[in-house]
């Protein structure tokens, strides 16, 4: 189980990663590339965190968090 820190952390680069993309593509991979940045920086696992990552940057838009 990850971190609460982890977690956090994840989730704003997530939300900020994507944020300034014009379509859901280009936000999934600002998002799984921050996730994994993230995921490497914390030392735990980059591909979790890519995954993780693209998948909130994907939806972000759709969550109302990148208007």
């Amino acid at each position: 189980m990850p971190s609460p820190k982890f977690l956090a952390v994840l989730a704003a680069a997530v939300l900020l990663a994507g944020c300034n993309m014009s379509n859901d593509s280009q936000r999934a991979v600002a998002g799984g590339l921050g996730g994994a940045l993230v995921a490497d920086v914390l030392d735990t696992n980059v591909a979790a965190g890519a995954a993780i990552g693209a998948l909130g940057g994907a939806l972000c838009d759709d969550a109302g968090a990148c208007r």
